[in-house]
C-alpha cells in the first residue's frame, strides 16, 4: 500500500483525504495543517501535525496549498530526496525546491466547499521529473479516479487556460443571464433545462458543432433588436464582444 503525506487543508486537501480513505491501495499517514479544525472531521486528530519536523517518511508528499505558497512550503520540508508534488493546474514542476523530486499531481476539476465530488470521473493531470517516479503517481491517481493523463508543464497550461473558459467564463456568462432575469422579473429556473441540454451535447458533439443562435446564424435583425435591448453596459459589451467572435469563427475581431 503508497503512504502518503497531504500538505494543506483547503478544499483540495479536503476533497483528496476524503478520496483517499475510500480507497484500498493508499493510506494517508499524516496531513500537516496549521490549523487542526478544518480537517479534524475528516481524519484522526493523532495523523494531524503543524510541526515540519514531526512530519515522517511517506512514499509522497503532496502539497495542497494556494499557488503563491507551493515554492514557499517545499522550501521547508525538511528532508531530501523524496517525491513531493503540488496540485496546481498553471503553477510549473520547477517551482518545488530542488532537494526533493519533483511531480504534479493535478485534478482538472472545480472544487467548492461542502461540495461532494465524484473522484472515479475526475481527470488527473501527471508529470513527474524523474520517470521511475511517474509509476507511484499514477497508482495513486488511479486508486481514486479512472481517468489519468501524462501531461507536461505546458500541456497543463494550456489545459488550466481552457478550463477557465469553459468553467469561470461559462459561469460569468451564467451570472449574467441570471442578472438580466432578474431585472426583468423572470425566473432563471426557465433556463436550466437549456443549460443541461447545451452540457448534454457536448458529451457526443464538438462545441463547433453543437453552437447555435443569432450569431452562428447571421441574424442580424435579432443580434440589432438584442443589443437595442441590452441597456447595460458591461452586459452590451459581452455581448457584442462574443457575438462578433461566432461570427468570424473564433478569428481576429
Amino acid at each position: 500500500m503508497i503512504k502518503i503525506t497531504i500538505i494543506g487543508s483547503g478544499n483540495v486537501a479536503q476533497h483528496l483525504i476524503d478520496a483517499f480513505a475510500k480507497s484500498g491501495a493508499v493510506e494517508i499517514m499524516q496531513v500537516f495543517s496549521r490549523t487542526q479544525k478544518q480537517i479534524s472531521s475528516l481524519l484522526d486528530s493523532n495523523k494531524i501535525t503543524n510541526d515540519w519536523n514531526a512530519l515522517i517518511e511517506t512514499d509522497l508528499y503532496i502539497i495542497a496549498v494556494s499557488d503563491d505558497a507551493i515554492a514557499s512550503v517545499s522550501s521547508q520540508l525538511p528532508f531530501e530526496n523524496r517525491l513531493v508534488v503540488h496540485t496546481s493546474g498553471s503553477a510549473p514542476l520547477t517551482i518545488l525546491d530542488n532537494k526533493n523530486r519533483k511531480g504534479v499531481f493535478y485534478p482538472l476539476q472545480t472544487f467548492t466547499k461542502g461540495k461532494t465530488i465524484d473522484f472515479n470521473a475526475i481527470p488527473f493531470c501527471l508529470e513527474t521529473q524523474n520517470e521511475s517516479d511517474y509509476e507511484i503517481l499514477e497508482k495513486v491517481a488511479k486508486s481514486i479516479s479512472q481517468s489519468v493523463y501524462k501531461i507536461d508543464s505546458h500541456q497543463r497550461k494550456a489545459l488550466h487556460v481552457a478550463a477557465v473558459f469553459v468553467n469561470n467564463f461559462t459561469n460569468y456568462l451564467y451570472q449574467l443571464g441570471n442578472d438580466i432575469c432578474q431585472e426583468n422579473h423572470v425566473p432563471f429556473d426557465i433556463l436550466k433545462p437549456l443549460i443541461l441540454e447545451t452540457a448534454q451535447k457536448l458529451l457526443t458533439l464538438s462545441p463547433k458543432e453543437a453552437q447555435t443562435g443569432p450569431a452562428k446564424r447571421n441574424d442580424i435583425s435579432t443580434i440589432e433588436a438584442h443589443e437595442s435591448f441590452l441597456s447595460n453596459e458591461n452586459q452590451s459589451t459581452i455581448y457584442k464582444i462574443l457575438t462578433q467572435s461566432i461570427q468570424n469563427h473564433g478569428k481576429k475581431l
